[in-house]
């Protein structure tokens, strides 16, 4: 079919529309009686409401159609050659496991360490966890195979420019391993936590089937290093040697981040962003953006929000989760913060999504915010939370009751599954921060109709990672050979495209250079 002449359209369709649909509109809009079609971007159009509509780029293919042959997207060529080259990846997230799976296609012979258990267990060990069980500091929503990506909504929506052929490369495997092949033309592609929790192991699969080699519940704790080289990866009392190092440690491994720092690798501090998950009933979402309580063909609305409050701080959602659910995601024992997932379908009766101000450590504490203390900030911050309960139980207060700077008497019902208590968040920020969350939410509160009714449940503090790598344009650590950093770890990522585009990248960067 991609050999046929080809045109590009657009067209306007109901939100319940058919892929009967679709031909009927092409048939009659071109003059086709023959012809296929692939969509390239589908995207919902909200702007009149209550007219909600689907918008669609297709490409048509027809023996009928004057034009040129179709020209093949650019895809990622991954060049193979038997190699004796060991390399060893810490951490199976998006940037860890795309290095990993580009380099083993390429004939390296790989190694990934995984400081949790495989998928399986981890979801096992998360639903005990949630029902009053034992917290994991290996297992839990931060850690385990897939990363933090495996449990959080599976979204992967990305504004990073300048990655087609990666993106591309990424979103094929997704689908090959069971995801949705909407992601490859959804504006706003999700995969669904549900969904992410069979696409992780089939990857893992793939992967041995290469040859690459995948141990679970092996947390790295040291390097071997010389003349600024990695000659080996210690976990425990397993040494695992390597030509080549690729750190993947996520946005909560900040032992890992302490060890490598120890071994001279350099980080510097970065501004980031802290704030509360709030939560409302999804059909006030829907009626808000959509007038409507629901709409057919589409699983439930959403919302990006922006503002600069008075001290020029930003303030912004973040992992906006519609029919999802607010979780406790402690990266370890005594930390409490949560973060948003959904499954597939969406269909919690609750959206949720971090409302988050911008932070620059320096300004906030006037005096120097290196490495040490930028993970410092975050760690007490996190600790306080838990302290005030000795539990996983979070703070909570109603929206319009922040904003007239009163604790609510009650919290109404919500998805968070340990237990809230009312709380004056102005005990666990900053006055700035405080100050600039409170105009963000009196803002976002005239934006959307019915907001200020919702709760906040707290804190987030895990959008980024507040520490950055100094790596060179190859992704290498430096000062250092062979060493790689990578994916939101490193500072540069954030999300789970933009993680594994990171690692791809690195990949074919090893790649390109052996090859010269």
């Amino acid at each position: 079919m991609h050999n046929l002449p080809f045109k590009e359209i657009e067209l306007r369709l109901h939100t319940d529309f058919s892929g009967d649909d679709i031909r009927k509109v092409i048939g009659k809009k071109l003059r086709l009686k023959t012809f296929g079609y692939e969509i390239l971007r589908q995207s919902l159009d909200a702007r009149n409401k209550p007219n909600v509509y689907w918008r669609l780029h297709l490409r048509i293919f027809s023996k009928e159609l004057k034009g040129a042959n179709f020209s093949a997207k650019p895809g990622l060529i991954i060049p193979y050659q038997k190699r004796k080259t060991r390399v060893v990846v810490a951490g199976s997230g998006p940037a860890g496991f795309f290095s990993a799976y580009v380099l083993q296609k390429a004939g390296y012979r790989v190694t990934i360490l995984e400081k949790g258990p495989e998928a399986g267990q981890r979801y096992n060990d998360i639903r005990q966890f949630e029902q009053g069980g034992l917290f994991k500091d290996n297992s839990n929503y931060c850690h385990g195979e897939g990363g933090a990506g495996t449990f959080s909504d599976g979204k992967l929506t990305t504004r990073t420019k300048g990655i087609a052929p990666e993106k591309q490369f990424v979103f094929d495997t997704y689908v090959n391993a069971g995801a949705p092949e909407e992601i490859k033309y959804f504006a706003k592609p999700h995969i669904g936590s549900d969904k992410l929790r069979i696409v992780i192991p089939q990857l893992r699969e793939e992967f041995k089937n290469l040859g690459g080699k995948i141990f679970f519940n092996t947390e790295i704790t040291d390097l071997e290093t010389k003349e600024s080289r990695c000659s080996a990866v210690i976990a425990g009392n397993d040494v695992y040697p390597c030509d080549i190092f690729i750190a993947a440690p996520g946005h909560s491994s900040y032992a890992t981040y302490r060890m490598l720092h120890r071994h001279g690798i350099l980080f510097r501090g970065k501004p980031f962003a802290v704030g509360v998950r709030v939560e409302h009933p999804q059909e006030l979402i829907n009626r808000a953006q959509w007038l409507s309580p629901r709409l057919p063909g589409v699983k439930a609305a959403e919302y990006r929000l922006t503002f600069t409050a008075s001290n020029d701080l930003p303030v912004y959602s973040f992992c906006m989760c519609p029919g999802g659910k607010v979780v406790p995601s402690a990266p370890v024992h005594r930390h409490s913060i949560v973060n948003g997932v959904s499954d597939y379908a969406r269909n919690s009766p609750f959206a949720n999504a971090a409302i988050v101000v911008g932070v620059n450590l320096e300004q906030l504490l006037r005096k120097k915010a290196g490495f040490e203390e930028s993970l410092q900030w975050v760690e007490e911050t996190e600790r306080k939370i838990f302290h005030l309960t000795e539990s996983y139980r979070i703070p909570a207060n109603k929206i319009n009751d922040f904003l007239h700077q009163r604790i609510s008497q009650q919290i109404p019902g919500n998805s968070y599954p340990l237990g809230t208590f009312p709380y004056d968040f102005e005990e666990l920020l900053p006055p700035e921060l405080i100050r600039s969350l409170r105009e963000g939410l009196q803002n976002f509160s005239q934006k959307i109709k019915g907001f200020e009714t919702g709760v906040m449940l707290g804190l987030e503090t895990k959008t980024s990672a507040p520490v950055q790598a100094v790596r060179d344009e190859h992704r290498r650590c430096e000062g250092f050979g062979n060493i790689f950093i990578v994916g939101e770890g490193s500072g540069y990522a954030g999300g789970i495209t933009s993680s594994a585009v990171d690692g791809v990248k690195a990949a074919m960067d090893i790649i390109k250079a052996d090859l010269h």
